[in-house]
């Protein structure tokens, strides 16, 4: 759940989740920023090439000049963990645009994946957006070969409209992106973990929909279910 933050349109903002904090970026994260966008695992799946820190620092420059943007343009937030804050694992970010609408982005390092770092941080970062910021379609644009981002969005819910082709130009080529979408009302209707309230991930093939978001967690609201009984 989103702990209380400053409004939308003010700073800084910090989301904080069972693992992490998405926080505003800060001067100082300029080597964690060099670190991730300096990583060809990293930028492969990204819209951007390999940055150098020089290039790190400009862009980290520019994020922390439109963070004061009234009203702000994008939130542009580094994925912390919780008992760390000033290191940057990843980025995640609503670039805002059209009405009441964003696209959302994220990333992480390599030693971060694979663990549902991003689907938390994702799933924070959609709440955010249309409980606080007041949005009402996030849109997700993924490289064709990025299967698990891919599978990621579809797990919260948005739903793939269409190829936008040649939408990047990127390491040396153009590359199509699979656009998904998820609107407001979708994102509320969604169903939620009986036992720790959180979405629950839409299925990968037409049938009924769990009232658990993991079997621990289902086990875990029999045993209580029992003790009380």
């Amino acid at each position: 759940m989103i702990a209380p933050a400053a409004g939308p349109a003010e700073g800084p903002v910090a989301i904080h989740t069972g693992r992490l904090v998405l926080r505003d970026f800060v001067d100082d994260d300029v080597e964690g920023v060099a670190g991730l966008v300096g990583d060809d695992q990293v930028t492969v799946w990204l819209s951007f090439d390999r940055r150098t820190r020089d290039e790190a620092a400009a862009m980290l420059n520019g994020i922390l000049e439109r963070q004061h943007a009234s009203p702000r343009t994008e939130y542009y937030l580094a994925i912390t963990p919780a008992e760390d804050t000033a290191t940057v694992a990843g980025f995640i970010r609503l670039g805002l645009g059209g009405h009441k609408a964003a696209d959302l982005g994220y990333a992480l390092r390599p030693d971060w994946q694979g663990r549902g770092y991003a689907r938390e941080a994702a799933a924070a970062m959609i709440e955010f957006a249309f409980e606080k910021v007041g949005l009402h379609r996030l849109t997700a644009n993924i490289g064709p070969a990025n299967e698990a981002s891919q599978r990621l969005v579809k797990s919260l819910w948005f739903t793939y409209e269409g190829t936008i082709r040649d939408h990047v130009f990127t390491n040396g080529a153009w590359r199509d992106s699979r656009s998904y979408s998820l609107l407001a009302h979708e994102w509320a209707n969604a169903p939620t973990c009986g036992y720790c309230g959180r979405r629950i991930p839409a299925p990968t093939s037409p049938g009924r929909t769990p009232k658990f978001c993991s079997t621990a967690h289902r086990q875990a609201a029999y045993r209580a279910n029992q003790s009380t009984s």
